[in-house]
């Protein structure tokens, strides 16, 4: 508790520098929320993935974007830049504390930026969560978005949960529209090299169709058989933009951590 304490006040102390030097940018959350991003670099993954979003899944100024499990704004804070009437931005977390923190920074931007809360349970990030994410409606009407961002998402859902998101992200997509979503995929085209692989996928959850890296918290990390994945996209009528994009998280050289799949509607 001590030291828990100790470090708080220690990052509290690094932030208040930061704005007395004028080197905080507004939309970059305080070190003390830095359990959101994981292990990555708030800023240098968001301007990753700005790049992915133009190259990979033609992101539009106009577009209308929805970000599934937008944390506390990695995505966001670069699309601020990007966005422009009638474009918009939407997202929701089942963290209630990062939308929170998101309402209050993300105002009077070029276009609307939207942010809501689902409670919904995970047994890693939200323990105590309300719903089941396999059956979580979203909040939003259906054809109303050009493009659905989904960071770190699927890789932290099992199979009930991952195949619901997959037919509420069609339903939300509009004609032409595009998903972009990374994954952890195995088999298929995408086998995972035993050697350097950062995760060892050696248990299957109990959907028979997960593997996760710890039965313990099972969505820590979940992969899933590429042959899946590819089955339920057919299903939801989401083709996909060939090449994916496999991660240099197996061990192997990639164009990001996590497999990259692009589909669109």
């Amino acid at each position: 508790m001590v030291s828990r304490a100790l470090r708080a006040l220690q990052l509290r102390a690094a932030d208040l520098a930061d704005v007395a030097r004028g080197r905080r940018d507004p939309l970059t959350p305080p070190r003390r929320y830095l359990d959101f991003v994981g292990d990555s670099d708030f800023q240098a993954t968001g301007e990753e993935f700005l790049e992915h979003f133009r190259t990979l899944a033609g992101l539009q100024a106009t577009d209308r974007v929805l970000d599934v499990g937008c944390g506390i704004g990695r995505m966001a804070r670069v699309l601020t830049r990007e966005l422009r009437p009638p474009g918009s931005y939407d997202g929701f977390d089942i963290s209630l504390e990062a939308i929170e923190w998101c309402r209050r920074h993300y105002v009077r931007m070029g276009v609307p930026f939207t942010f809501g809360h689902a409670d919904l349970a995970n047994s890693l990030y939200n323990p105590g969560g309300r719903a089941a994410p396999s059956e979580y409606q979203f909040p939003y009407l259906d054809r109303s978005f050009d493009l659905v961002i989904a960071t770190s998402v699927f890789t932290h859902l099992l199979a009930d949960a991952a195949d619901h998101y997959l037919a509420q992200a069609a339903r939300v997509l509009a004609p032409r529209g595009r998903l972009f979503a990374t994954w952890l995929l195995v088999g298929g085209d995408s086998p995972a090299s035993s050697h350097g692989a950062a995760f060892d996928f050696s248990a299957v959850a109990g959907d028979g169709v997960a593997l996760v890296a710890d039965p313990a918290v099972p969505e820590a990390a979940v992969a899933y058989p590429e042959t899946w994945l590819r089955s339920r996209l057919a299903e939801y009528r989401l083709r996909v933009r060939e090449p994916i994009r496999y991660g240099t998280w197996r061990g192997r050289e990639g164009l990001s951590f996590q497999d990259i799949v692009v589909v669109e509607r």
